[in-house]
């Protein structure tokens, strides 16, 4: 339902140049506010515009929030850098407060006055942000040809994407550092990641990255099946021809939330993070040793966000948040994990299940005859030396279970199609 109040806060953009890049309906909407919150940079901008109650925003940044909704129905500014929608508070607030309560007057962001002191075109741009997030979330952008503009944290910033670049095969990458854009301190900067030796960097930077990528570079590709070589590992890992199968088994979706049990070396839910932003995952892993190796290949991968949890299924699985998609590559033969994983799982979700042992094969059979879904067996061959010669040499076979389970989705990511293959005999 919309709200039937009638604007009361203004969510204005603001450049470097303060009131100059301001229109005459954003400077009346200041001077009249009875409330102004921002960062004390913000205020700072347009002090000569302010006659009403200044706000700085608080740390915790919910206090503030807070804040904001207690003032409903007086004249509040909010005032932001550049778009408030562009990785920015507008969308925040609009967690809050109704829409239909706000007035915007965005400016140009970060990304479009960066774009246009490089000649980039925006679109054809990789955009990230990495203000107050991890730096590894570059990683899977790193490609070359690429062209990403990013927003950093702070005048650090530059130095440490610069040493990542350089230690991950990208020192050749052309960095362009944007200082202060649209303000009387505006400074551009070019240099390659490998000499970078800037000092005295404004704390408001954007960084613009023309990547070169040497031979060996550390380049993650778009598709699923990465090389083995890309995870640290002690051989439970599911090997790449395998683990590209078992993405398409897994089919992900916008906004699903995968359960990955008996996470290995985490392969499988780096690879589902991989695949869109939108989707989230939680590897599930009992030996410690194992899940911090799951964390340094998630941050190595660029997914630094994958949650990981120590502990053994079922018992480790009480509490967690309700999966869409589960995938079972480990510790599935013990009991009670399939039973609890398929109790878990939301009506309409999926689960995948591989077994290399006898005991696991056993327990796949099981399930499909109960259960339904489908059974495949994937063998792989590859070419080895043979003495002067090269010949096939098997691996293990993996016998997978693939399965929907009964019902209407609900929930974030919900679909209420049966993937291709997984129509018949399906149900619990």
């Amino acid at each position: 339902m919309r709200s039937e109040m009638k604007p009361w806060l203004s969510l204005i953009g603001l450049g470097e140049d303060g009131p100059a890049g301001l229109g005459a309906e954003a400077i009346a909407l200041i001077r009249n506010a009875e409330v102004v919150c921002g960062g004390a940079r913000h205020l700072e901008l347009v002090a000569e515009l302010l006659t009403g109650e200044r706000h700085v925003w608080l740390s915790p940044f919910e206090r503030s929030m807070q804040f904001v909704e207690g003032q409903r129905g007086r004249k509040l500014v909010v005032l932001a850098s550049g778009d408030p929608f562009f990785f920015g508070v507008g969308v925040t607030l609009c967690r809050r407060i109704d829409r239909g309560e706000m007035h915007v007057i965005p400016a140009p962001s970060s990304f479009s006055l960066a774009a246009s002191r490089l000649g980039w075109a925006l679109q054809e741009v990789e955009t990230v942000s990495l203000h107050g997030r991890p730096l590894d979330l570059i990683r899977p952008h790193l490609h070359e040809g690429a062209r990403i503009i990013m927003l950093t944290s702070d005048e650090k910033g530059p130095a440490a994407l610069a040493a990542l670049l350089t230690e991950s095969g990208f020192g050749e990458t052309e960095m362009t550092v944007l200082e202060a854009l649209g303000g009387p301190q505006e400074r551009v900067t070019r240099q390659r990641a490998v000499d970078f030796s800037m000092a005295g960097i404004n704390s408001l930077n954007v960084c613009a990255l023309s990547v070169k990528a040497a031979p060996l570079a550390r380049v993650l590709p778009y598709a699923n099946g990465l090389d083995d070589a890309l995870f640290e590992h002690d051989g439970q890992l599911t090997k790449r021809e395998v683990r590209a199968v078992t993405m398409s088994a897994l089919a992900p979706r916008f906004g699903e939330r995968l359960w990955d049990i008996g996470g290995g070396s985490g392969s499988i839910s780096i690879e589902w993070l991989l695949c869109h932003p939108s989707l989230s995952a939680i590897a599930i892993e009992g030996h410690p040793e194992r899940a911090a190796r799951i964390r340094r290949n998630a941050s190595q991968c660029g997914v630094p966000h994958l949650e990981v949890v120590e502990g053994m299924a079922p018992e480790a699985l009480a509490g967690l948040p309700a999966p869409d998609v589960i995938f079972i590559g480990g510790g599935g033969s013990e009991p009670g994990v399939m039973e609890a994983a398929i109790a878990a799982l939301r009506p309409g979700g999926r689960l995948v299940a591989n077994g290399v042992t006898l005991e696991m094969e056993a327990v796949l059979l099981a399930c499909h005859q109960r259960h339904g879904g489908t059974l495949t067996r994937i063998d792989i061959q590859r070419a080895s030396p043979v003495g002067q010669m090269h010949g096939w040499r098997a691996a293990m076979p993996v016998t997978q279970w693939a399965w929907v389970k009964q019902g209407s989705p609900n929930g974030p990511g919900s679909n209420s199609e049966v993937p291709m293959g997984l129509g018949k005999g399906v149900g619990q």
